[in-house]
């Protein structure tokens, strides 16, 4: 049973108690996966109890739309990787070019 933050303040954020624990899930994943947490600090050590508080604090919403976050992600994940190649080609050169002096 969680005292903080209770049930009744968290569904003041979200519609459904189904919805509560489909946010918290994916929200620990993320927060498990490596994900920048929105807060300071946090009561709780879990991270269950973690997506929890951040979803009270208003810094975590229910998506309604979650095709779109996630093709948004997969193209910064895209970009990202562009740009990590691009800077071992610029790298690959320069240490050519030095070479070659």
């Amino acid at each position: 049973m969680i005292l903080y933050p209770s049930v009744d303040d968290l569904l003041k954020q979200v519609n459904s108690r189904y919805s509560l624990i489909m946010l918290a899930s994916k929200r620990a994943h993320e927060l498990d996966a490596g994900s920048k947490p929105t807060l300071e600090s946090f009561e709780s050590v879990k991270s269950v109890g973690q997506a929890l508080e951040e979803i009270e604090a208003e810094t975590v919403i229910n998506d309604p739309h979650p095709e779109i976050k996630r093709a948004r992600i997969k193209l910064q994940e895209d970009e990202r990787k562009n740009q990590e190649e691009l800077k071992t080609k610029e790298l690959e050169t320069r240490i050519r070019k030095e070479q070659k002096i």
